[in-house]
């Protein structure tokens, strides 16, 4: 392994996405991570793949790593934890404190056998105050945080409906993860002192409606409080979550309906194009590159909260998306570029491995796997001028390593075949 991170090693305890994003993102830094999975190798492989045991979701969010299967139920497996912990520089898990301790492979425990351990944990709700003991999931902090509802998305029967392209949450939680325990690598590397880190996914939703949540009294008089006002009258008439959500995406409706024009996005004669317009000068070249002679909605005195203004605004939409529908992406992507105004192409997911700016920028590795052959991802977050960084180890067939991993760490062969031979090694 080359990298920043050549040397530490990361014995990591999870499933899911959040966790083992983190590992990904260590492993591109040049970490050993070795990942423990139960024997039946958890849900993220057993999903419906031509491949049993190996599925894209699964590549995708474990490769870099090794696998070590033990059955951590079994108290020769927790030993095993306990004989090899004194190898490894970092652990991380996304389970609860609670299964952890039952398991005996939380941090007071571990600890006792490598004093400077960095022990990184990510749960749902943070390790203090009422909802500590909560588990959480991706769509519970979209919930809990208000990320959900800023959607203003309901389903047929008026119910929240979840923002579900991705794990919005989980992603940037285990970036967030993996952020902590370099800080906490650094820290030791002072100090010699290990440490608990703990990360969450309500504390990285929250960040991300920083905005909203966020309270400052005079500025709150103008927007903020009286929406609350309208809201809580919504809720002492009974009136349903969709009138609730509704409410308030009105405000920011209002808020946001102005700048849909230069900052929002329109169809073209072979697609869409999303604009990205912030500073006047960009607008103002919109404006003439859509022949826009006057746009009521510039002008200083201009109030987008007051409803009676939406029509202006509505106006001015309507020619801008007429004006697009006359030219292609590429007519319009070409212009904007010459003029320096941000602006996108709308792409499929898909397109994207085979993206000429992707490809040529090298956003993408490849790895061989040996079930499956050759594959390609999605590469490191991170670029490193002295350090390079990405990880081309493929994701590991269910415990491909797990002999390999004990040896290293000083188990005898004997040993090995024991804990093989009464199950607790896979």
């Amino acid at each position: 392994m080359t990298g920043p991170l050549a040397e530490i090693r990361v014995l990591e305890f999870s499933q899911a996405i959040a966790g083992p994003h983190c590992g990904v993102n260590l492993a591109d830094l040049g970490a050993d991570v070795v990942k423990v999975e139960p024997p039946d190798g958890g849900g993220s492989r057993n999903r419906r793949s031509p491949v049993p045991g190996e599925t894209k979701s699964f590549h995708t969010l474990n490769r870099g790593k090794r696998s070590l299967v033990l059955d951590l139920k079994q108290p020769a497996a927790q030993e095993m934890v306990h004989r090899i912990i004194p190898r490894f520089d970092v652990v991380t898990s996304n389970m609860t404190p609670g299964a952890t301790k039952r398991l005996q492979i939380d941090y007071e425990t571990l600890r006792r056998f490598r004093p400077d351990l960095i022990y990184a944990q990510n749960t749902g709700f943070g390790t203090r105050g009422p909802n500590a003991t909560r588990t959480g999931s991706d769509v519970v902090a979209q919930a809990y945080s208000g990320l959900m509802a800023a959607e203003v998305k309901f389903n047929e029967l008026g119910g929240p409906d979840l923002i579900q392209c991705t794990g919005i949450v989980d992603f940037p939680a285990g970036v967030v993860m993996a952020m902590g325990i370099c800080a906490a690598l650094f820290h030791r590397e002072r100090t010699g002192e290990g440490q608990y880190v703990t990360t969450n996914l309500l504390t990285t939703a929250m960040s991300m409606m920083g905005r909203d949540i966020a309270r400052s009294p005079v500025l709150d008089a103008v927007t903020r409080d009286p929406m609350m006002e309208r809201i809580q009258a919504v809720r002492d008439r009974g009136g349903t979550y969709q009138e609730v959500v509704q409410e308030r995406g009105g405000m920011y409706d209002l808020l946001g309906h102005q700048s849909k024009l230069y900052y929002g996005g329109y169809a073209v004669k072979d697609g869409a194009i999303m604009l990205g317009a912030l500073t006047p000068k960009n607008r103002e070249h919109i404006r003439a590159l859509v022949g826009l002679d006057h746009d009521p909605t510039n002008d200083p005195d201009f109030d987008t909260l007051d409803p009676a203004n939406r029509p202006i605004i509505d106006g001015a939409w309507h020619k801008i998306s007429e004006a697009m529908r006359t030219r292609t992406m590429d007519e319009w992507i070409a212009d904007f570029d010459r003029l320096g105004v941000p602006a996108s192409k709308v792409l499929l997911a898909e397109e994207l491995s085979d993206d000429e700016h992707v490809v040529a920028a090298g956003m993408m590795i490849e790895v061989e796997h040996e079930l499956v052959g050759r594959e390609s991802f999605v590469g490191p977050l991170v670029e490193m001028s002295a350090a390079p960084t990405g990880s081309t180890r493929p994701s590991p067939p269910l415990g491909r390593h797990s002999e390999d991993v004990l040896l290293e760490c000083g188990a005898s062969a004997d040993e090995v075949a024991a804990l093989r031979e009464g199950g607790a090694l896979g």
